[in-house]
């Protein structure tokens, strides 16, 4: 067989990436193309509009690895995303290969599968305005409605307690793995006392989570709600549903508002991250008690923080210098949660 015929049956993603970047790839030939790289994907801009590609990659959390399965993974992404973020998501689009041309929803073999979505400006996503200095006058009323709408009618879904802390354990226990890994060069002492507070938090406070169990709080959420991916408006949206897990992004939906609100406080925002959390919950009738909701915030800072360290895991980790500032910017809320948490759990009182 040929060289060309062996190559024009299997084109690698760094091909695809070079030719998606190009405007030629395009029907309307967009004046402009920039693209950007994530843990997951290759996303291409072109004038107002958005491909993504997802990378061929098998993770412990996802996997990438097949064609069908990028495919699903891309039907699954505008579907679940036309909620919160209705109008954005448009459809899926095939790359199409005939001999060693590839095209958009050409003729040919389908070689992979991308999204398509309207281009949102990114100067009014939740993060900007928060780093351009807007959190002191920041208006999070009409986010706080539509997150607490989509809460109250996500159907609950139905969790065991016991399996419930099964799955909690099983969390702590890779973030204890990834943050301790003496290559990565975090406080090992700091990062122990959080984990320390959690687990007991986890041993005497366990009717806690098994009460949000029973009172139908664990809902298919967003999955990762950060402020990246909150579009102001108007009207508000938000985007990047998670699309590849139902069970990571099925949870309590004051873990996920108190993930929102870490991120927030480490943008200088913590004001404004406390009124959305008071607004939303205010809202659903919903009263967690104060020790969970640090579990829950401490939590998540930790996690952001196996998150961003995890980079330099990678054989080739972009900007390597980013990651362990941010690591520590999370760890220093983590621990400051796990303190005020440590107090309340010297009471002796289980509810």
């Amino acid at each position: 067989m040929p060289p060309d015929a062996c190559h024009a049956a299997a084109p690698t993603l760094a091909e695809k990436v070079t030719f998606l970047s190009t405007s030629a790839a395009y029907p309307d030939k967009p004046g402009r193309m920039t693209r950007r790289e994530t843990h997951m994907s290759w996303v291409f801009f072109a004038d107002d509009t958005v491909y993504k590609l997802k990378k061929p990659v098998r993770l412990s959390y996802l996997d990438f690895s097949t064609l069908s399965r990028r495919e699903a993974a891309c039907r699954a992404e505008v579907a679940l995303n036309q909620r919160l973020a209705p109008g954005v998501y448009r459809d899926v689009v095939a790359l199409t290969q005939a001999g060693a041309d590839l095209a958009l929803d050409g003729q040919g073999e389908v070689v992979d599968w991308l999204v398509r979505m309207q281009r949102l400006d990114e100067a009014r996503t939740l993060e900007a305005q928060l780093r351009a200095g807007g959190a002191a006058d920041l208006d999070v009323g009409s986010l706080a409605d539509l997150l607490a709408r989509f809460y109250g009618h996500a159907p609950a879904v139905r969790r065991s307690p016991a399996a419930h802390l099964v799955k909690w354990q099983a969390l702590l226990g890779e973030t204890r793995r990834v943050l301790l890994d003496p290559r990565l060069g975090l406080p090992s002492g700091l990062v122990r006392y959080v984990l320390a507070v959690q687990d007991r938090f986890l041993r005497t406070r366990a009717k806690m989570l098994a009460r949000r169990c029973g009172d139908g709080r664990i809902v298919e959420a967003h999955g990762d709600l950060r402020p990246e991916h909150v579009w102001m408006g108007p009207p508000v949206k938000i985007i990047d549903r998670l699309e590849f897990s139902v069970e990571l992004r099925t949870v309590d939906w004051a873990d996920e508002l108190a993930s929102l609100e870490v991120e927030m406080e480490r943008l200088g925002a913590a004001p404004a991250g406390l009124r959305l959390r008071r607004h939303v919950l205010a809202t659903l009738d919903d009263r967690p008690p104060p020790e969970l909701y640090l579990f829950y915030r401490s939590y998540r800072a930790l996690l952001r923080a196996r998150f961003a360290i995890a980079h330099l895991l990678e054989p080739q980790p972009r900007t390597p210098e980013k990651w362990p500032r941010q690591a520590r910017d999370y760890l220093a809320i983590a621990a400051r949660d796990a303190r005020q948490l440590q107090r309340r759990l010297r009471r002796p009182r289980d509810r």
